[in-house]
């Protein structure tokens, strides 16, 4: 998606911004992501503070606009791992999130990282938790389009969603911070070690390596195995779908070539086969 920078914003939006922040000398983009008209580091005379940014469609919420809502209400309930939204800003057809600016790196997955510990630690904290009311996306329902039966990744866990590397930020402390709520839903604790999978693969590790780190949770290894092959396959039919349907868009292609290559070692099939 383009990115806007900070003197294409409308001025009563920059105004409204600057009443915030005070005076803004420029916008830092942030290096990844997808799902904003505007994301990156302000630089305001306050101190940095990382906005990410939306256009309304003709006067309308349109996805981006809905995600970011989602994301501003889920954020007082995922403390003290997501930043702290500071501030919303809705003007001139635009809504804007500040978020506390964090100083810290993207999440290293391959193989023998240390981050892998940090990973797991934050995966474990988050198997335990109950989505709040806040979570209102049902995770099952990404997969109806090419499943009759989607029951088994239903439930009321806490899910991130996209734990990619980029998501997952390590502090020069140590400290995991984790960015883009924009899709947390509420499931069966299991589906998100299953959506990192691709990741983890992408990383350099094996299929394999990859089933033996995911039986270390319980909520893997408590879940029936056609579950783990009906989703994996799921995953790379719905991913096929959209890099056919968007084929000038690599990333979906990768996503999609990265959840045949789990859905073949676990010789997942399509449902009734």
């Amino acid at each position: 998606m383009p990115r806007s920078a900070w003197g294409d914003l409308p001025q009563p939006v920059r105004d409204a911004v600057q009443e915030q922040v005070g005076a803004v000398a420029g916008l830092v983009p942030a290096p990844s992501g997808n799902h904003a008209h505007i994301a990156g580091t302000l630089r305001a005379s306050s101190g940095p503070v990382f906005v990410k940014g939306a256009r309304k469609e003709a006067d309308r919420d349109g996805p981006e606009i809905w995600s970011l809502r989602n994301e501003a209400r889920i954020n007082p309930h995922v403390q003290p791992y997501a930043p702290r939204l500071l501030w919303t800003v809705e003007e001139a057809g635009w809504l804007l999130l500040g978020f506390e600016y964090v100083e810290a790196r993207h999440a290293d997955y391959t193989p023998g990282s240390p981050d892998l510990a940090v990973l797991t630690e934050v995966l474990e904290a988050f198997q335990a938790m109950a989505a709040p009311d806040a979570v209102v996306l049902q995770v099952e329902r990404r997969w109806q389009p090419v499943l009759a039966d989607v029951s088994a990744m239903a439930g009321g866990a806490l899910l991130h969603a996209d734990l990619n590397p980029a998501n997952l930020l390590i502090t020069p402390e140590g400290r995991a911070c984790v960015v883009d709520w924009a899709f947390t839903s509420r499931g069966a604790a299991w589906v998100e070690l299953a959506l990192l999978i691709p990741w983890l693969l992408k990383a350099g590790h094996s299929p394999d390596q990859v089933a033996r780190w995911s039986a270390r949770f319980p909520s893997w290894a408590g879940t029936d195995p056609t579950a783990i092959d009906l989703l994996a396959w799921a995953f790379a039919e719905s991913w096929r779908r959209r890099s056919s349907a968007d084929p000038a868009v690599p990333w979906k292609a990768e996503l999609a070539a990265l959840g045949q290559q789990w859905a073949d070692h676990r010789r997942a099939r399509p449902p009734g086969r």
